[in-house]
């Protein structure tokens, strides 16, 4: 009888960590969707932004360096996140430049682990992080004069103030990269 009842609650604490890395992995998907809406929302309104500032030394720091992009985007992220079924947490999504133009977003789940045979899973919610980095598919140079030209992967060369600049898909990827 006593091997039987081991047995049935050894299954109950294997059943109880299986439900807590089930909602942690509810969590992840949640904070790998909301920093990568962050950092789709940036690079849309980076797209907007571009012909304010056609000069040379911009471009160079945008293109070549990755140094400036347009850091509004965690907005995208709370609406993910919601429909993910997490939360970010407070002060849960940040941009960062640590050399590239980054999101990170930290989110909890809405529920949480539940009632199981391990004591204080009943309140315990799963927590989560992730980046989601823009890297530059695009390189600039100053030549020709005066504004130069930006040659991006799979798009033919544009001459910098000579009709629109391509779209802000064809100008950088998106990534999840490694916290």
């Amino acid at each position: 009888m006593v091997v039987v009842a081991s047995l049935l609650f050894l299954a109950l604490a294997f059943f109880a960590v299986g439900q807590a890395g089930a909602t942690r992995n509810g969590a992840q998907t949640g904070a790998d969707a909301a920093a990568l809406a962050a950092a789709k929302q940036s690079r849309d309104e980076f797209e907007l932004e571009l012909p304010a500032g056609l000069d040379p030394a911009f471009l160079t720091a945008v293109f070549n360096l990755g140094q400036f992009g347009s850091f509004r985007g965690c907005e995208a992220a709370y609406p993910m996140a919601e429909r993910n079924d997490t939360v970010v947490t407070p002060g849960g999504c940040h941009a960062t430049y640590n050399g590239e133009w980054a999101f990170t977003v930290e989110v909890e789940s809405r529920k949480p682990v539940g009632d199981t045979v391990l004591p204080g899973t009943e309140t315990k919610k799963a927590t989560a992080d992730a980046t989601a980095a823009l890297t530059s598919r695009c390189r600039y140079s100053p030549v020709p004069e005066p504004l130069g030209t930006l040659t991006c992967e799979g798009t033919v060369p544009w001459l910098v103030g000579e009709g629109p600049p391509p779209d802000g898909p064809d100008l950088f990827d998106i990534r999840l990269a490694e916290n």
